[in-house]
């Protein structure tokens, strides 16, 4: 997926993370803002998934995306594009 000023996905470069596994981890003070957001992103989704019980197959199958989609997206591989983000938030009527 394109991104403005070339940058990576959020797990690109691992040298970003300077402890812990994805998504609890601590990034490094130069992480790129790509990790940082995909981060965010991860942490508030698992977070959130996890207080409505909802499994990843359970979001993809009310959000209308694929299973896999919200994996890569838990898992840092993508930062959702904007009309997989609000599928996503819609569905779990949550700001992420």
């Amino acid at each position: 997926m394109p991104r403005s000023n070339n940058d990576k996905h959020p797990l690109y470069c691992l040298y970003c993370v300077a402890d812990g596994d994805w998504p609890e981890v601590t990034l490094t003070d130069d992480a790129q803002l790509s990790a940082h957001c995909g981060l965010l992103l991860a942490s508030d989704l698992n977070r959130t998934m996890r207080s409505r019980k909802l499994s990843r197959r359970g979001l993809a199958d009310v959000a209308c995306v694929a299973h896999s989609t919200v994996a890569r997206v838990l898992n840092g591989d993508v930062l959702p594009d904007i009309g997989t983000l609000t599928r996503l938030e819609d569905a779990l009527h949550h700001q992420l």
